[in-house]
């Protein structure tokens, strides 16, 4: 486990938090100072923070197949059944990584791991959700391409990067974003389309492939730390995307006053 997660998980702070002290130099692993992020912490060794011994408290995070009627809440004032009804009683308190509708099914990741909730959710780092949409009517495949280049929604801005026609009234959308019910609005919005029935698969690498309605399974920590490599990776390839437009703009040539338009000269001249 990085030295970075390993310090997150043990209470210490947010990973930008105990970034910065083992960047200041105060974390120690069997006694030797560690500056560098990637450091790897092995089982059976000595994390110190100054002079306090640190033992991880490992992340506990749960996959769900949430049937439809369960509302993702841990309790609810209309006395409705919670997507927690269906965990044993004795568990470790969790919470949900974002949400579904009441009437929503599928896919739903508990946990109590703060930073990879915040990585699943954040929408810098584009972690991609894959639903299944049986919708009111027939779709118009003809409209699979404004939903691709985004429509304005209550909330923002919403696209989707995957659109598959699976049957005449059966879609698969892949989004990247977490606008509330922005399934619901954006298929509104381009064909005034009803949702019948919504249900999430998949989020990043994670599947309820073999998971009955209602099951859950208990992840790994090899499929967590795989999770957490699949958001770094976006992340990365995020940064370096953000790094190549802004060389390409410091290598445009400026322009003289002759080369510019009317309006540039004029709002130049002030």
């Amino acid at each position: 486990m990085r030295i970075n997660r390993f310090l997150a998980s043990a209470g210490l702070g947010s990973r930008r938090a105990v970034e910065e002290l083992i960047l200041e130099g105060r974390v120690t692993i069997n006694g030797k100072p560690v500056t560098t992020l990637a450091t790897q912490v092995k089982p059976g060794d000595a994390v110190k923070v100054g002079r306090r011994l640190i033992e991880s408290n490992e992340g506990f995070t749960v996959v769900m197949n949430k049937p439809a009627g369960y509302v993702c809440s841990a309790s609810d004032e209309q006395g409705r059944q919670t997507v927690f009804d269906l965990l044993p009683p004795d568990w470790p308190r969790l919470f949900h990584v974002g949400r579904l509708d009441k009437e929503s099914e599928g896919l739903l990741i508990l946990t109590n791991d703060g930073d990879l909730a915040n990585e699943l959710m954040h929408p810098r780092y584009k972690v991609e959700k894959e639903y299944e949409v049986t919708l009111d009517r027939p779709w118009d495949p003809k409209l699979a391409s404004k939903l691709l280049k985004g429509v304005h929604v209550e909330g923002g801005r919403a696209s989707a990067v995957h659109v598959g026609h699976e049957g005449p009234s059966f879609l698969r959308l892949v989004l990247t974003q977490g606008i509330n019910r922005q399934i619901h609005k954006m298929l509104w919005r381009v064909g005034n389309y009803n949702v019948k029935r919504l249900k999430r698969v998949r989020i990043g690498k994670v599947s309820i492939t073999g998971l009955g309605t209602g099951q859950f399974r208990v992840l790994a920590q090899k499929d967590v730390a795989a999770l957490h490599s699949t958001v770094e990776a976006a992340a990365h390839r995020g940064e370096k995307k953000q790094k190549v437009r802004a060389e390409r703009v410091a290598k445009r040539p400026e322009r003289s006053a002759e080369g510019r338009g009317p309006r540039e000269r004029k709002r130049q001249d002030g």
